[in-house]
């Protein structure tokens, strides 16, 4: 692992730093996982606005991907990424949730915008937790990226709470239950 040049000119490796390395390393296989469940998450949904929703949020999350390269970049580390376990599970839900609803149904709306929103809950989590490690390390550029990733991430979520309100939760209440494992 190499040395982080900070503001203050120091380069040793701290206990805090190693910590948020691997922290940066787990999102960026969690970023890099998003970009190719998201697309099928759009081929799934229902709702025109889901897809758009989920397409629009690709583009953002191979932007975040961008971003979290440039931050290696700055804090002179090379790529790589650590699987990240919690991203795994939340994204096998999401397959869990397309294979066992109803193809063209509003519950399978519902339960992709459920799986969108514990992925926006855990980026959330993750990117404000760097944005304060990195203005701790004195990553002023990097919090700066951290702070735009995750305004984009609340965004999200708060524009999937406002699809579900808006017409999807109505529209499952009324469908009739379907076989299914739920």
């Amino acid at each position: 692992m190499s040395t982080l040049s900070r503001r203050d000119g120091t380069s040793s490796q701290s206990a805090l730093e190693d910590f948020f390395l691997v922290q940066l390393k787990d999102i960026y296989w969690a970023e890099k996982k998003l970009v190719k469940i998201l697309p099928k998450m759009e081929q799934a949904a229902t709702s025109m606005e889901l897809k758009d929703l989920f397409t629009e949020h690709l583009n953002q999350t191979k932007n975040h991907v961008l971003g979290l390269e440039s931050i290696f970049k700055m804090v002179g580390e090379e790529l790589d990424a650590i699987k990240c376990a919690a991203m795994v599970g939340i994204v096998n839900e999401g397959e869990d949730i397309i294979d066992e609803t109803q193809k063209g149904s509003a519950q399978r709306d519902v339960g992709l915008i459920f799986a969108g929103q514990k992925a926006e809950h855990y980026e959330i989590a993750t990117y404000g937790g760097l944005a304060e490690l990195a203005e701790t390390l004195g990553y002023v550029n990097a919090v700066e990226l951290f702070k735009q990733t995750l305004y984009e991430e609340k965004n999200a979520d708060r524009l999937l709470t406002e699809i579900a309100k808006k017409n999807v939760n109505d529209l499952a209440a009324k469908e009739p239950a379907h076989v299914s494992s739920w």
